[in-house]
């Protein structure tokens, strides 16, 4: 797989349960390293790849933002102008001083995508973050990612929901067993994926 993102673009890694399209996220976040070829990265990249991935289980919400701004590069006074906004993005100020470890998954993608949204990156990686947490709240995620697109932020994202990548991205591909199928505008590669869905499931029902 061999593709290129220019500042500002947003891009929708697509495709079945397998396809690689985490692998990808987690190479380009150097959570993994490549065994053959190279990942380039340029600018300041903020990842949401897993529920809570980058928390300290036994610090609490308020120390794990500065944690999270710190690694991102940040200094305290730019995370401590930043923090009353994350905490009011999560919803979860009541929790804020309890220890992420008793979090359920909905408070903790809740305070990780604040973090990764609201200290606006330069690049931001998403997967799947929207599937989880109440519809006001997965409403506010997408306004947020259209937002920072909005503002020339840099934005790959996967999703198995063909309207959120509509909505946010401009570009996709769609990837399987590794390979990249069909790389163009999103529209474009979520009729053909779709089609194929379609066309499986009819073949499917026929055997």
């Amino acid at each position: 797989v061999s593709f290129a993102m220019e500042k500002g673009q947003s891009l929708a890694l697509v495709g079945p349960n397998g396809a690689g399209k985490s692998t990808i996220l987690k190479l380009l976040a150097k959570i993994t390293n490549p065994t053959t070829g190279k990942v380039e990265v340029n600018g300041q990249l903020s990842a949401l790849i897993e529920l809570g991935a980058g928390f300290h289980p036994d610090l609490t919400g308020r120390e794990n933002i500065y944690l999270n701004g710190t690694i991102l590069g940040l200094t305290y006074k730019d995370i401590h102008k930043k923090y009353d906004e994350i905490v009011a993005f999560s919803e979860i100020e009541e929790f804020i001083d309890t220890p992420v470890k008793r979090y359920s998954s909905g408070m903790a993608v809740r305070l990780g995508f604040a973090v990764a949204s609201c200290i606006e990156p330069q690049i931001l990686l998403v997967d799947e973050v929207l599937a989880v947490g109440d519809a006001a709240f997965q409403a506010k995620c997408r306004d947020s990612l259209i937002k920072l697109r909005k503002e020339g932020r840099t934005l790959l994202f996967v999703s198995h929901s063909s309207e959120d990548v509509l909505r946010i991205c401009d570009r996709a591909i769609w990837l399987d067993k590794g390979r990249m199928i069909v790389e163009g505008d999103a529209r474009t590669v979520i009729a053909a994926y779709e089609a194929e869905l379609a066309a499986a499931s009819v073949d499917a029902v026929s055997k």
